[in-house]
């Protein structure tokens, strides 16, 4: 029997990829997937328009999202899995970051200004349409005013990581996010822990609740697919992967370059139905 493959970790325009639903669930069929898990930054407004462009595929869509913690000065991503994502009590904490998204822009542009490149808020705003503003929409209208030459020069000269007008964002303490996922149900794991986590904070968001390791990344190698894969295995973690497509903006890792057997899926519904069972008896 053929193996089949789930890309779980894909990123929309309602957060900070230049790929519309639509795109995605092209883009997955393509590839051959039978899952995907749409992790938006501190958004789920994508999740239910791929849900519907991913149908007529037969492709399954993971309701998932992707929130920033603080440990220690280091920023961590936390990926939740199987949320529910019309809680409401999860939608009011998500629309808290994403005002301090909207602010961030403006913070942004100011800096942008000051080097001589005057962008107008709405024309950002317009790019993002419905969804959760990002660094993306600030490099496409750089592109569209001719600021820059090809849309990495933007993160590359101005917007990316430590750069001169990078601006950080809100995030959310450890344990409130784990908590969060949690009680909507989800499947709180910890995302490229290569990239930024570090390894001694593992066993303390394990206290906090934490159920899993991205371990196949498009950022990790080999030797850090096996040093996370034994941590998986001490810890009794579930093991997820994904490609962190998010089209073309920043790196183009496009969809698939990364993927794990569908078993990995199952087994990650499996731990989700435990914690929605725990939350029903809490």
């Amino acid at each position: 029997m053929k193996e089949e493959y789930a890309d779980l970790h894909v990123h929309t325009f309602y957060s900070d990829s230049t790929f519309s639903p639509n795109e995605v669930a092209e883009m997955a069929s393509k590839k051959g997937l039978k899952a995907i898990a749409i992790c938006d930054h501190d958004c789920v407004d994508g999740i239910a328009p791929t849900e519907e462009a991913a149908r007529p595929y037969g492709i399954e869509v993971i309701p998932g999202v992707e929130l920033t913690i603080e440990e220690d000065d280091a920023e961590i991503h936390i990926l939740g899995y199987f949320i529910d994502y019309k809680d409401q009590d999860l939608l009011k904490s998500l629309k808290r970051f994403q005002e301090g998204r909207i602010g961030r822009i403006y913070k942004m542009l100011e800096l942008l200004k000051d080097k001589g490149i005057d962008i107008r808020p709405e024309e950002v705003f317009e790019l993002a349409g419905d969804g959760s503003v990002g660094r993306p929409h600030v490099a496409l209208a750089m592109l569209k005013a001719k600021k820059i030459n090809y849309l990495q020069e933007a993160f590359n000269e101005y917007i990316g990581d430590g750069k001169p007008c990078y601006v950080g964002h809100l995030k959310f303490a450890p344990s409130e996010a784990i908590e969060m996922i949690k009680k909507s149900g989800g499947v709180p794991v910890l995302a490229h822990p290569m990239v930024g986590a570090r390894d001694e904070f593992i066993p303390k968001l394990i206290k906090f609740g934490l159920r899993g390791i991205e371990v196949y990344h498009s950022d990790h190698n080999k030797s850090y697919e096996k040093k996370y894969l034994e941590i998986a295995k001490a810890e009794n973690l579930v093991v997820t992967g994904g490609s962190d497509c998010h089209g073309l903006s920043k790196k183009t890792v496009l969809m698939g370059k990364v993927k794990v057997p569908y078993s990995l899926v199952l087994k990650l519904k499996e731990e989700a139905d435990k914690i929605k069972a725990a939350q029903k008896h809490a």
